[in-house]
């Protein structure tokens, strides 16, 4: 017997995901004391803030690709 897939969709669209894990990574580094686990968060913030602004830029360019 196989097992039914999940066909749930998030409640946020991916961009919105990415954009809230950086406000939240970057919310727990600010309570940080400094140190290697501070720098670890802000590299994490780093990395979604790219990660969004390259899903913007993919699906911005999916829209005015020529056909």
């Amino acid at each position: 017997m196989t097992k039914k897939r999940n066909r749930t969709r998030p409640a946020l669209s991916l961009q919105d995901r990415l954009n809230k894990f950086a406000q939240d990574a970057r919310a727990a580094a600010r309570n940080a004391p400094d140190g290697a686990e501070r720098q670890a968060l802000l590299q994490k913030v780093r990395d979604g803030e790219t990660a969004a602004e390259m899903e913007r830029l993919l699906s911005a360019r999916d829209k005015h690709e020529p056909k």
